[in-house]
């Protein structure tokens, strides 16, 4: 972080050999107390885990960082997905002048400084990279400022966000730049960023070993974050070694973490004896033991987009009709997951949650595609009555079909007489609402309808 504006000023004679220019995250970290997050930085685009999508041969990110291409960058994605990382090694690999700017601490006058100085010395040949982290925390003005230096091509410009650049990215800056999206980690890759901490000099050097419950606990903590899974492997191995064991344990990881172990296996027994009794609360109406389940699972890791699912598909199963608005309230909820993920995304699920557990319940709806479904796999699928077959191709009004076809609209209650059904089914009562909530309702306009429609 930087105290002074004075910090970014550059000589005249500025030297062609990158340095640093404003003490963040990147500056003065190459030493042995350094946090294994920093130490474990990949030092080339082959050590990068994750984000293939953008390192591929070609990629404009790889014409930035091998081939010194000069670009403006925008780097947005979650916490610990390589944002940092990614400045880290355009820092180290280019043969640029590199100045990092907190977006905390910096303010218009010092971003006119980093422009300015950057200006003096691209006239002794040296080009800058101005890294500019958490950049959506730039007000207007500090990001108008950066525009001049932006298209002159005065400094190759490298800014993260956490926050979508559509909303907080001033349109001028955002069209002058290439958005770069980075994922979240997969488990497979902070195992692999696990492992790697284990065995590479520059992390524990193989003086621990991680038990496999411990691995898959600390896996499922990190979240897709790289960063975090390797300071929670730190401060287990630390607990370990208090102990005078070289062994990391998923008690030691609950220790460091101060976060419980919890058993949950998402390919095995656990992730299935969870998932039911969580749906099983809720239809039960018990909505403080689905919560105690949902935490369970959240805690566990497990994927929100799955949790979503599966309250879809009871919104249906279990209430239907009886709250009309269930549905609605688990798709929205669906949908907001999509959007925000994990940690905000626990709100909106616990709000699906006790929505759908108050709800009234009624299974007609699953009841009543079963038995329709029973007597079509027996065969009872009659033909259509003449009635409502298409007549809206030539000839076909000569096959009697749409002959005496009853329009429902010309009646003025909205219904008429009439068959429907085939033969074999005519008659058959599928949907049998109950007489809760709103069904309750629905029983009573129901029996009207099957009334009129049978007076014939």
């Amino acid at each position: 972080m930087t105290d002074d504006g004075a910090l970014f000023d550059v000589p005249e004679s500025t030297p062609a050999a990158p340095s640093a220019g404003s003490g963040g995250s990147l500056s003065n970290v190459d030493h042995a107390n350094a946090p294994l997050a920093v130490r474990m930085r990949p030092r080339n685009l082959d050590e990068l885990v994750g984000q293939q999508h953008l390192v591929a041969p070609g990629s404009p990110l790889r014409q930035l960082i091998e081939g010194q291409q000069p670009l403006t960058l925008l780097l947005w994605g979650p916490p610990g997905t390589g944002k940092t990382t990614l400045a880290s090694l355009i820092s180290t690999t280019t043969n640029r002048r590199f100045v990092e700017v907190s977006a905390v601490a910096a303010g218009v006058k010092e971003v006119r400084d980093v422009i300015a100085g950057a200006r003096r010395a691209l006239t002794n040949g040296v080009e800058t990279v101005l890294f500019i982290d958490e950049v959506h925390r730039f007000s207007k003005a500090q990001q108008d400022a950066l525009l001049p230096g932006v298209e002159n091509r005065w400094v190759t410009l490298v800014a993260a966000t956490t926050e979508n650049p559509h909303f907080s990215v001033i349109s001028p800056l955002l069209s002058r730049s290439l958005l770069l999206t980075l994922e979240s980690l997969t488990d497979d890759d902070i195992t692999e960023i696990l492992r790697r901490a284990l065995t590479d000099e520059r992390g524990l050097g193989n003086e621990f070993t991680v038990t496999d419950e411990a691995e898959a606990h600390l896996v499922r903590l990190a979240g897709g974050d790289g960063r975090r899974v390797l300071t929670y492997l730190e401060a287990s191995a630390g607990t370990a070694k208090a102990q005078g064991r070289t062994e990391i344990t998923v008690d030691d990881a609950a220790l460091a973490v101060d976060r419980a172990a919890v058993r949950y296996d998402r390919q095995g027994d656990q992730h299935y004896d969870v998932i039911s009794a969580f749906i099983k609360s809720i239809r039960g109406s018990d909505v403080d033991a689905a919560l105690h389940y949902l935490a369970r699972m959240i805690e566990a890791g497990e994927d929100p987009r799955f949790i979503a699912r599966r309250l879809m598909i009871l919104a249906s199963e279990d209430i239907g009709l009886a709250d009309p608005t269930a549905l609605p309230t688990a798709v929205a909820a669906a949908q907001a997951v999509a959007l925000i993920g994990f940690p905000e995304a626990q709100l909106t699920l616990a709000h699906a949650v006790i929505a759908l557990a108050t709800a009234p319940k009624s299974n007609a709806v699953t009841r009543a595609i079963g038995a329709a479904q029973a007597d079509v796999r027996a065969g009872k699928v009659g033909a259509v009555p003449p009635a409502l077959r298409d007549a809206h191709y030539s000839g076909a009004k000569k096959l009697g079909h749409g002959h005496d076809y009853k329009y429902a609209h010309d009646d003025p209650r909205g219904i008429v007489a009439q068959q429907f059904a085939p033969d074999e089914v005519d008659g058959a009562e599928y949907y049998e609402p109950s007489q809760h909530g709103a069904e309750a309702t629905v029983a009573e306009r129901l029996e009207r309808i099957r009334t009129i429609l049978r007076d014939r």
